[in-house]
């Protein structure tokens, strides 16, 4: 009885053993597991976070630019506001010249000063 109580001990030590050194191998794989996935998971949330660094460059330069569209837009309507009173007042001007320039306006134009000068000859001849 003594025999089989030391061979039931034995068995239950190779069999505790057979366990210890199976979950040893298991720990280690474990480990080896972790050390690749938090490699990984490093290298992947240091790639985010320069992509996320860049994404809040490239939103403040749209924000800077976006912010300066309107004031863009308002100079640019201000422009044409100015060009739009430069144009009408150089249709008006045309037109004058235009009106000047006619055979109707020089002779209308011209009229006036040959007058004067005629009144002015007959004047002088009296």
């Amino acid at each position: 009885m003594g025999t089989l109580l030391v061979i039931l001990t034995l068995a239950g030590a190779l069999a505790a053993l057979a366990a210890g050194v199976l979950a040893l191998g298991a720990y280690l794989g474990l480990r080896r597991t972790r050390a690749a996935v938090l490699g990984g998971l490093v290298v992947e949330v240091a790639r985010l976070a320069g992509r996320a660094a860049e994404l809040e460059t490239r939103l403040a330069a749209l924000d800077a630019r976006a912010n300066a569209l309107p004031v863009r837009l308002s100079d640019l309507q201000q422009n044409l506001t100015t060009l739009r009173i430069l144009t009408n007042a150089l249709t008006g001007t045309l037109g004058q010249a235009q009106r000047v320039l006619s055979p109707a306006g020089l002779k209308y134009s011209l009229a006036k000063p040959l007058a004067g000068i005629t009144k002015n000859l007959r004047n002088d001849r009296r």
